[in-house]
């Protein structure tokens, strides 16, 4: 079991989480049975707020908690501000995830056992059961539920479904068929990722680690030996085979010749098995170590030299055909090799191979930068070892990158080529056909062209591989690239497709805004995607019912599925009465309800009701998921959307969620560190899980869970707790009586000082920067609440009648804030102070602009700014104060400032500000020097006490002397104020210094000892 880290420094902190764990459940029964989260249409304005659905094939950890917390907070945010919130959930059951998890059941694999019974803490009897799957995963929808509701999800459950119920999958097929009517949909050949052991297509959501498998396309060149076999080295860059110098192979690897295809191939046998899956007729016919072919000559297939084969560790047997051509004028790792190999002076005399042979003969040119560029990047990194891989493939992308955006074929390439072949006509014209096809042109271009003429006259062949590999199946099997033959798919690649997803994007918001580019680079390279499976549950594809519509394929629209299926099921409506028309009605408006409920039986009423509440939500307002999802199922709900609906019905916006660690590491089974979250629940409460999981992290970082972070925030709750409960009865008795007309300046600045903070984490939750708001409401205001109390107490007048009302105000203000987060332990705050209702349906707490007051402000700012520098005196003169002498401007000398605000928002320069003073000066020596302390002054500003300090002109005497008994007890000594130049004026010292505008004077009288 793996143990939950506890906190002993923080003492009886478990007293308090049973606390918690007790009003949860608590104001949990009590919302339920009011129903508080059962959104239906209203005169409101509608927010529409969805999260992916999860798979229940095991139990809801923290990266569930982590998307649903978020989107939870944001959700009961909106609901505050008045709007009607609609967050709805189901259950994707659909796919392979719970086919493996049920195969590995039955199969007794002890990693799964022991998850189930050790850290699940599933009984036996139950895990038995589970090798049915359907068992399986409605067992995990119920515990996921119960998790939700543990943690306190504002989720209307009414509208809840899995993936395989029948009136789903009527939905789902009504939107296969408008994507097939439009031709959207296409059978055709196609390579996809492949479980070879099960026999199934996999995507992301069938591979361990949810990783999408992508697909690559390697050229394969066929060198040839004299015989006629072929050595295909499988590259990435055919057009770079004009500087092949040798070919690679891996020593100690296996190898085998086979026939392919009717033709002898030499190639490694992890290859030749993965070509088995490519529609290649393949029959081995012997293995052998590489080393056996180290010497041969082969033909290169392009210019005709006989190059040598060479040995090189570097050579991966199991990526491409374990065969790679050497061009070490554009390729790090060939160079390297070669140095290596040259220092092997008799190894080449055997092979009799001379070191002329292998010099970096170049391709590509790149302007400013030569003609080989991996040796003189290899050089300038000062790589030395084939064995250095880090700055090796730091070197070879740098390289690619350059040539790829930058490079063109060099000219004379021409001239290289079928320099074997003594036919001067027939290779005259294959000259002319490279300079006109290849030699000159940018590097793409040429990639394209030089590859399609060497298949076309039957020297070069094509292979697909997986570029992120291994990838791993559900099963635990490693996935392969199969060529699948009347395949189902979604043409993605479809320009009139991507134009539509183009425009959806530009019209959505996307949060944190520097994710849409993921989705832009998304749209661009989707293509062609397996849209259908042979296994799994799910729904059969309408017109081919061999076929089950894959997960990735049928969790694209389904969010409008959740606005009408209650209305449905609440009025009987069965799945075989949800005809084509059905759906083309509620969801596209087209079609007349009443002949649709003759042709199908379905009462007017209920259709028109389902169409209208469909058209209140729609379109959806927020969808919200992790970044792991940008690249499959996010983007593919931008093209669906945009396919199915009319534009006034596409999606509004997307919020991205970063990774979720746990104690430093990536969470995953086989770590066996995927906590349950009904199990950090109950160790931290909900409300602790809630804000640990909201306060660790903004949401576009990755968050690293750790509980001792829990552990004080729940102190932090404690704290606020205590504080909120010292005041309880003058709360209750205070917070409904108007805040008085006359108040003194502390007063003043609490109420504009939570204004503020309020404002601040408002605007920061409609960005959903949770974190950042969340700060806000659980610490900065709680300092600020302390500060104010301090003062009270300091100036007597603590619990005085006007400060009673302050404060009753303030908590109640508080209490209401902190709802989004920990909604169980602000309900029983709220509770406690007898506030109306439920504090989880009450507005976001607004203070109005009539108690709003700059002055109080950039009073307040002014006498912190004083402390401080009366402090930084008292610290660097290292003795005990015996009193302070401050001299401040009169009220009427903030010209200077206002005008040095004025040109730094204008940005203006310092100089031309100075300028401007001595011209109107008659002492211009001075008048330079405090208009440059001025303008570093204002610079110094916060920009929002910059902005406030622009039109106010404070008497500093008088706050001071308002504050100067709470001033006093910070710097440790009685404080005089003078207006500068008063008579009498106290000065300690010989030197008068000059006072600005927020910036008096201060001088110190301290004890000789």
């Amino acid at each position: 079991m793996l143990p939950i880290v506890e906190a002993p420094q923080y003492k009886d902190i478990h007293s308090y989480i049973t606390w918690l764990n007790k009003i949860a459940s608590k104001w949990r029964r009590i919302w339920e049975e009011n129903c508080l989260y059962q959104a239906s249409p209203s005169s409101k304005p509608k927010f529409y707020i969805t999260a992916a659905f999860p798979y229940p094939n095991g139990m809801m950890h923290l990266g569930h908690a982590r998307t649903y917390t978020l989107t939870d907070i944001y959700a009961r945010y909106k609901r505050s501000r008045g709007f009607n919130v609609l967050f709805p959930m189901g259950f994707h059951y659909t796919g392979t995830p719970v086919l493996a998890m049920a195969d590995k059941i039955k199969e007794g694999d002890k990693a799964t056992l022991k998850l189930f019974k050790e850290l699940y803490r599933i009984p036996d009897e139950v895990i038995e059961k589970m090798k049915d799957p359907l068992f399986l995963v409605r067992y995990f929808h119920e515990k996921i539920r119960e998790s939700m509701k543990i943690i306190g999800l504002s989720i209307d459950w009414r509208r809840e479904f899995t993936s395989i119920d029948p009136d789903f999958s009527s939905f789902i097929r009504w939107q296969f068929n408008k994507l097939y009517e439009k031709g959207f949909i296409t059978q055709d050949t196609h390579p996809v990722g492949w479980d070879p052991v099960v026999g199934t297509p996999v995507s992301s959501h069938d591979t361990k680690g949810d990783v999408e498998p992508e697909i690559v396309e390697f050229t394969l060149l066929f060198f040839t030996l004299d015989d006629g076999t072929i050595l295909p080295a499988a590259t990435l860059r055919p057009e770079t085979v004009f500087g092949a110098v040798n070919i690679w192979v891996n020593p100690g690897a296996v190898y085998v010749k086979a026939c392919i295809d009717g033709k002898n191939w030499i190639l490694s046998k992890e290859a030749a098995y993965k070509l088995g899956f490519q529609l290649k007729k393949i029959e081995v016919i012997e293995e052998f170590k590489g080393e056996k072919l180290v010497g041969l000559r082969t033909r290169n297939p392009a210019t005709g030299w006989r190059v040598p084969v060479l040995p090189a560790v570097f050579v991966d047997p199991d990526t491409g055909t374990g065969i790679v051509m050497s061009v070490p004028a554009h390729a790090p790792y060939d160079y390297v090799a070669l140095k290596d190999i040259m220092k092997q002076k008799d190894f080449l005399l055997k092979l009799g191979i001379k070191p002329s042979e292998l010099q970096p003969i170049p391709v590509i040119e790149v302007p400013g930068r030569g003609n080989k560029l991996a040796v003189d990047v290899v050089e300038s990194m000062k790589i030395d070892k084939q064995t250095d891989r880090e700055a090796l493939d730091k070197a070879t992308k740098e390289v690619y990158s350059i040539e790829f955006k930058q490079g063109r074929m060099l000219d004379d390439i021409a001239y290289r080529v079928l320099s074997d072949i003594n036919d001067d006509r027939l290779r005259s014209y294959v000259v002319a056909a490279i300079k006109s096809l290849i030699a000159g042109k940018p590097v793409p271009e040429a990639r394209d062209a030089t590859a399609k003429w060497l298949s076309d006259a039957g020297l070069a062949d094509k292979m697909y591989e997986i570029a992120n590999g291994p990838v791993y199946s559900r099963w635990g099997n490693k996935v392969v690239v199969k060529i699948l033959e009347n395949q189902w798919f979604l043409d993605y690649g479809k320009e009139e497709w991507k134009k539509l997803a183009r425009e959806a994007l530009a019209s959505m918001r996307i949060i944190p805004p520097g994710i849409r580019k993921d989705f832009s680079e998304t749209i661009e390279w989707f293509q062609k995607r397996a849209c259908a499976r042979t296994r799994g549950l799910g729904t059969k594809l309408p017109w081919d019912e061999e076929w089950v519509i894959e997960s990735l394929s049928d969790s694209t629209i389904y969010m409008a599925f959740y606005t009408i299926n209650y209305i449905l099921r609440n009025n009987g409506i069965g799945p075989e009465k949800l005809t084509p028309d059905v759906w083309d009605y509620i969801l596209l408006g087209k079609g007349s309800p009443r002949e649709i409920s003759k042709k199908t039986g379905i009462p007017v009423n209920v259709l028109m009701d389902s169409r209208k509440e469909f058209e209140y939500w729609y379109p959806l307002d927020s969808r919200h998921s992790a970044k792991d999802l940008v690249k499959n199922h996010l983007t593919f709900f931008i093209f669906n959307h945009a396919a199915i609906f009319p534009k006034d019905k596409w999606p509004r916006q997307i919020v991205v969620y970063g990774y979720v660690m746990y104690r430093g590491q990536k969470m995953s089974k086989s770590l066996f560190n995927v906590i349950p979250v009904e199990m950090l629940a109950k160790q931290l409460s909900p409300d602790g899980l809630r804000i640990a999981i909201a306060l660790s992290s903004e949401i576009d970082q990755d968050l690293d869970f750790r509980e001792e972070t829990a552990y004080t925030l729940i102190e932090q709750l404690r704290r606020i707790h205590t504080l909120i409960l010292s005041h309880k009865e003058i709360i209750k008795e205070y917070r409904k009586k108007p805040i008085p007309t006359r108040i003194s300046l502390e007063d003043s600045w609490i109420i504009s000082k939570i204004k503020e903070r309020l404002d601040h984490a408002a605007e920061m939750l409609e960005e959903s920067r949770i974190r950042d708001a969340g700060n806000t409401i659980f610490y900065i205001i709680e300092e600020d609440i302390k500060k104010y109390i301090d003062i009270l107490k300091t100036k007597k007048r603590y619990l005085d009648e006007e400060s009673k009302v302050i404060l009753a105000h303030i908590f109640d203000t508080w209490i209401r804030a902190m709802a989004p987060y920990t909604p169980f332990y602000a309900e029983e705050l709220w509770s406690t102070i007898g506030g109306e209702g439920f504090v989880v349906e009450a507005s976001w707490p607004i203070i109005e602009d009539e108690f709003y007051s700059e002055e109080a402000l950039l009073a307040m700012e002014y006498i912190d700014r004083l402390v401080n520098d009366i402090r930084e005196i008292i610290r660097v003169r290292k003795k005990k104060p015996r009193e302070i002498i401050v001299h401040v401007v009169k009220p009427g000398e903030y010209r200077l400032l206002w005008k040095a605000i004025e040109y730094i928002e204008g940005n203006k320069p310092m100089k031309e500000y100075i300028r401007e003073v001595v011209s109107e000066a008659l002492n211009k020596k001075k008048a330079g020097i405090i208009a440059r302390q001025v303008y570093e002054l204002a610079s110094s500003l916060p920009p929002k006490i910059r902005h406030i300090a622009s039109n106010v002109s404070l008497d500093e005497k008088g706050i001071i002397k308002e504050l100067d008994v709470w001033i006093e007890k910070l710097v440790g000594a009685p404080i005089t104020v003078y207006y500068q130049g008063e008579k009498d004026a106290k000065i300690v010292g010989r030197e008068k210094k000059p006072s600005l505008p927020l910036k008096p004077a201060i001088y110190i009288e301290f004890y000789n000892k």
